[in-house]
């Protein structure tokens, strides 16, 4: 019987165990996509405890401990760091079978060095060592990410953004680069939120903006800020993409009524997101950025809790939009006006699979290997079936030695062996496929694979 978390973790064979020790293993890390704030790695956040470290922000932890029975004021609430973190460890043993039992007991490990279970019989000592550590210099932010070997992180970051801490993080040994997220300028369903955020915009561009053709100086202005500090990669974060015919006359009368704090009509929201959508990916095209649409989030079910506690904080879901027809047609209108980036699309509902690689696959124009790739599992479906079953259907219809791997997508500085994670399922996948004969035993070719995956790619892709 094998032991719980051993070196051969996920990996069924000697192959799979060949592949991840002698190829996987020794690769650096490429997180292109996740939400790490700039301002703590630029000042090398020193965290008092493990609370802070690994529960403030995290929403999987969060909505699991509700799940359990926990009330709120241990997870978003002012309990104190300690209570937080003991109620966290009465949580754990009930997530086995979530992925949340696998990360939680890789990063006790990997960070830590701690192999006990984390229960309410262990949370003293294992708080204790935890926080002890962190208040080291080695455990400082930047040497956690060094502790992985994450050579280059990208951030998500708005126009608005100063970048201040970007600037600070030039010349660091870790690459810290912005990413462009532009989803508040896309917002105008709600005109007073809207017009708020256009006065932070404005200030930002030193742009008074009145009139469309003001939104789009200001937010060329900040496309071109951010890639004067070593940005390349937009973020777009939707339900769905926007494929609307419009005019130009229609969307800068539709930007008025907005600026003048009236609601808009729903096919209104449409035409303007439509415009938008279209220009800004325009911009990407022109710089030879890379893009990333994050689509199919059922965003704030929980309306009472949105209130009270704001986004980001646990209450979403997989949502069941029509994706495909919209998804074919943006990327298509793109590529006639010979303006499609380098783009990277993900689903969350696991029932697009495959219609996802087969709409990346159809706009791969032979200019550079995986140019529109199929993204990795995010998410909800980041877990052992999610990324199983999203490397099977790049897989099957596309190509997954192009593959450029996986991300993060993390508010936590903890959060890397999901890099690990990934790289040990993938080396299952093909170690098991070795063995049963569907693959032939060429190990130099398939560790170079696996090794492109978990690294080359992405850096060769993204021009890191």
């Amino acid at each position: 019987m094998k032991k719980f978390l051993d070196e051969d973790f996920l990996l069924r064979g000697a192959t799979a165990q060949k592949l991840y020790h002698e190829y996987a293993a020794l690769m650096p890390v490429i997180d292109y996509h996740n939400h790490l704030p700039p301002d703590q790695i630029a000042t090398n956040k020193q965290f008092e405890n493990i609370s802070q470290a690994w529960l403030y922000g995290d929403h999987y932890k969060w909505r699991a401990m509700r799940i359990h029975g926990i009330p709120e004021a241990y997870c978003t609430g002012g309990k104190a760091d300690w209570e937080k973190f003991e109620q966290w460890a009465a949580t754990v043993p009930y997530t086995m079978r979530n992925p949340l039992y696998h990360w939680t007991h890789l990063e006790l490990r990997r960070y830590f060095d701690i192999e006990e279970l984390l229960s309410p019989a262990t949370a003293a000592s294992i708080y204790r060592i935890c926080s002890e550590k962190l208040q080291t210099p080695d455990y400082s932010v930047q040497n956690l990410l060094r502790r992985m070997q994450v050579k280059t992180l990208c951030t998500t970051d708005d126009p608005a953004d100063t970048l201040e801490y970007h600037a600070q993080l030039q010349g660091l040994d870790i690459k810290v680069l912005p990413a462009f997220r532009p989803d508040k300028s896309l917002a105008v369903e709600d005109p007073v939120s809207y017009n708020v955020y256009l006065e932070q915009l404005g200030a930002a561009a030193n742009i008074d903006i009145r009139q469309y053709s003001d939104l789009l100086a200001a937010l060329k202005n900040r496309h071109d800020f951010f890639a004067t500090m070593g940005g390349t990669v937009a973020d777009h974060g939707l339900d769905k993409l926007y494929v609307e015919t419009f005019t130009e006359k229609e969307i800068a009368n539709i930007f008025s009524k907005v600026r003048a704090g009236h609601p808009l009509a729903a096919a209104e929201v449409m035409q303007f997101k439509s415009a938008l959508m279209l220009q800004l990916a325009e911009w990407n095209a022109e710089k030879g950025w890379v893009q990333q649409f994050h689509l199919g989030a059922l965003r704030n079910t929980n309306s009472r809790m949105l209130k009270l506690l704001g986004p980001d904080t646990g209450w979403d879901a997989i949502g069941d939009y029509p994706q495909g027809i919209a998804l074919g047609r943006f990327l298509d209108l793109l590529e006639n006006k010979r303006a499609l980036a380098k783009t990277i699309i993900y689903n969350l509902n696991p029932a697009d699979n495959i219609m996802f690689s087969t709409i990346a696959a159809s706009f791969n124009d032979g200019s550079t290997p995986g140019k529109v790739q199929y993204g990795a599992a995010w998410w909800f479906l980041d877990q052992q079936h999610g990324i199983t079953d999203q490397l099977n259907a790049l897989s099957n219809t596309g190509l997954l030695s192009r593959f450029i791997g996986m991300l993060t997508d993390s508010r936590s500085f903890l959060s890397y062996p999901r890099h690990e994670y990934f790289r040990r399922i993938l080396c299952d996948m093909l170690g098991t496929e070795i063995d049963n004969g569907e693959l032939p035993r060429d190990m130099d070719w398939i560790g170079k694979m696996v090794q492109d995956i978990s690294y080359n790619n992405a850096a060769a892709y993204f021009g890191f």
